[in-house]
């Protein structure tokens, strides 16, 4: 199915307070539907996977962004660019290895829980966010970089602020010895 020629494309946005209005029901109504947190994190990751993985086309179609050359710039792309155009904030980026494979996604402000002052007590392994890794983790297998990204802090637990771990599986040593053989 096609547009007519001359036909613009229409971007369809809806307000932020909507879509975490909306996204607090979703994980409201899987902590009614599933009794364990973990069936509850695993949930909000596979979803998040498949909409990393249908995600990335739009990204890079409306980023412009060139191919990263490393993984300090595969995650600076991550934050300053992709955070920034579908959730409005900008995370620190830290690398918390010498490889060089292990960064931090630092946000002072996670504006999927504006409306979320803390988690039950019976909820307490809940990684109400946990969509997000799921996300990131679907977009970057689909530019052919395994990861594994999850929750190193959480502001909903106590902690200052909210930080996301991504481990490229990886080397990027190893990718180019396959390229030259």
């Amino acid at each position: 199915m096609s547009r007519p020629p001359g036909r613009k494309q229409e971007n369809h946005k809806i307000s932020r307070e909507l879509f975490v209005l909306t996204y607090g029901a979703l994980v409201a109504q899987l902590c009614k539907d599933y009794e364990k947190d973990e069936d509850v994190n695993t949930y909000l990751d596979r979803m998040g996977y498949g909409i990393g993985v249908r995600l990335i086309d739009d990204f890079l179609a409306r980023s412009a962004v060139k191919k990263c050359r490393s993984y300090s710039e595969t995650a600076d792309v991550i934050a300053q660019v992709a955070f920034k155009m579908y959730l409005g904030v900008t995370p620190t980026v830290s690398c918390n290895s010498a490889a060089g494979n292990e960064f931090s996604l630092i946000l002072d402000k996670n504006p999927l829980v504006d409306f979320v002052e803390e988690l039950p007590a019976e909820r307490a392994s809940l990684c109400y966010c946990n969509l997000l890794c799921g996300v990131i983790r679907g977009a970057l297998e689909m530019v052919h970089l395994a990861a594994e990204v999850t929750f190193l802090q959480d502001r909903l637990k106590g902690d200052a602020v909210t930080e996301i771990g991504i481990t490229f599986l990886r080397k990027a040593e190893d990718r180019k010895q396959k390229r030259d053989k």
